[in-house]
């Protein structure tokens, strides 16, 4: 096959068709099989200023931003998509009855982690949302996972990339969160700290909160609208 070109180049007289595909011969150019990927930016760490001081704001103000687990094998991240605001007097809350040994780290400053193992089984990752002494806090439910895509499915035994981090028990496993890092400052450099980069949060939806029987009334659930990564029944996210 000659190339339009190559064929002007023969008719001119400067060579036969022959002549000119035995100089320069003609390869067709190749498409990508390859499907051209978004590039990832590395987000930069958020400071406790920018952090409002609300726990409610805080719940939504996290819609968006980037949960970043440095560990020996590389990092891995994930967008936070849904998130459920804990506050005084709320009797879902852990620290409902007070400060204990258990909750303690609950009642610092904002930005810091409060980690506790729910039902035996699975770690839940919150943050803490108030001036130190206040017990009040936001649990990040679900993340679409960004980058450390093959250490989080290793830590979770799946390559299912929607099961990932959809539901904090699982978004845990996928972090190597555990108790070790209950009491970490999420705006400091660590081997856990929260970012943020350029990407916008779509729409917010509210609902109830999941998996409660006290307080469970209540519009405390923060989710980002048509995310195939967020938790719960579909009823609690349209």
């Amino acid at each position: 096959m000659m190339s339009p070109i190559r064929a002007i180049e023969a008719q001119n007289g400067a060579f036969s068709p022959a002549e000119v595909d035995r100089i320069i011969p003609y390869r067709p150019a190749r498409r990508s099989s390859r499907r051209s990927r978004p590039l990832i930016h590395r987000p930069t760490l958020l400071q406790r200023e920018a952090l409002p001081s609300s726990t409610i704001a805080l719940a939504r103000f996290l819609i968006g931003k980037v949960v970043v687990r440095e560990l020996p094998e590389g990092a891995a991240s994930g967008r936070i998509v849904e998130t459920e605001a804990y506050l005084v007097g709320d009797a879902a809350s852990h620290a409902y009855r007070g400060m204990t040994t258990r909750n303690r780290s609950m009642f610092l400053e904002r930005g810091h982690v409060y980690v506790y193992l729910a039902y035996g089984t699975s770690f839940m990752l919150n943050i803490t949302s108030e001036t130190a002494g206040t017990g009040e806090a936001v649990l990040v439910r679900a993340l679409q996972p960004l980058s450390g895509i093959a250490l989080m499915e290793r830590n979770r035994g799946t390559t299912n990339l929607r099961d990932l981090a959809r539901g904090p028990g699982r978004l845990a496993q996928a972090l190597s969160i555990d108790r070790a890092l209950d009491g970490v400052d999420l705006c400091s450099p660590g081997p856990l700290w929260l970012g943020e980069d350029e990407h916008e949060a779509g729409e917010i939806g509210v609902s109830i909160r999941i998996g409660i029987t006290k307080d469970a009334d209540r519009p405390l659930r923060f989710f980002l609208r048509g995310s195939r990564f967020v938790s719960g029944p579909r009823v609690l996210n349209l």
